[in-house]
C-alpha cells in the first residue's frame, strides 16, 4: 500500500496559451507551492512522499521546487501528465479546451485519440507509487473520471495547488480524497 499525490500547479502569471506559451507562477502561486510542500511534509513519515514528478510546464515545475528541494531529491520530469495535448492546426485552444472540458473523453476531438491519452495519464501515475506528482486540471481529472468510471472530461475541479491523494495497492488506484476546488476561468 502507497500514498500518490496529485498536485495541481499553483496560478500562473499567464494564461496558457496566450501571450506566453509556458508560464511561471505568480506570487501568489509561488505562495501556493511553498503550502503544497509545507502540507505533504508535514503527513506522518509512512504517507509522506518520497519521490517527486513533475509535467515539464513551468508552472508544474515550479510548485514542484519547494518540496524537491525541501526533501533533497531529484525530480522527475513526466511527460505523461503534461498538458491535454491540443490540435496542432488550433488557433483558438481556450474555446476547443473549454467545449472538451464540457464533454465526454469520448466526444474530444484533435489529432489523437484522448481516451488513449487519459489511459496513459492513469498508467504514468499508477506507476509512482509513493509520488508526488506535479500536473494539470484536466491531467487530475483524467485520473479521477478513469477511476470513478465517469465518461465525463470534468469530474470536479482542483484549485491550483490542490492535493487529490490516491493509494495504490498491487497495481491498483483507489481514490482516498479529492483536493479542494476552485472556479476555473475555461468552464
Amino acid at each position: 500500500m502507497s500514498r500518490i499525490y496529485l498536485i495541481r500547479h499553483g496560478k500562473p502569471s499567464a494564461a496558457w496559451g496566450g501571450a506566453h506559451d509556458d508560464p511561471g507562477l505568480d506570487p501568489g502561486g509561488q505562495a501556493q507551492a511553498a503550502q503544497a510542500a509545507e502540507t505533504l511534509l508535514e503527513l506522518p513519515p509512512g504517507e509522506r512522499p518520497v519521490r517527486v514528478a513533475s509535467s515539464p510546464m513551468r508552472r508544474c515545475l515550479d510548485t514542484a521546487r519547494p518540496l524537491v528541494e525541501s526533501l533533497g531529491s531529484k525530480l522527475e520530469i513526466l511527460e505523461a501528465v503534461s498538458e491535454i495535448p491540443t490540435p496542432r492546426s488550433l488557433k483558438d485552444r481556450g474555446a476547443w479546451l473549454g467545449q472538451a472540458m464540457r464533454g465526454l473523453w469520448s466526444e474530444v476531438v484533435g489529432d489523437i485519440d484522448y481516451q488513449v491519452w487519459r489511459a496513459g495519464v492513469v498508467a504514468a501515475v499508477a506507476a509512482r507509487p509513493g509520488a508526488a506528482i506535479f500536473t494539470h486540471f484536466v491531467a487530475i481529472n483524467a485520473v479521477v473520471s478513469q477511476l470513478t468510471g465517469e465518461g465525463a472530461v470534468t469530474v470536479f475541479r482542483p484549485g491550483y495547488a490542490s492535493i487529490t491523494v490516491l493509494e495504490e495497492v498491487a497495481g491498483e488506484l483507489s481514490i482516498i480524497r479529492l483536493g479542494s476546488e476552485a472556479a476555473t476561468g475555461v468552464l
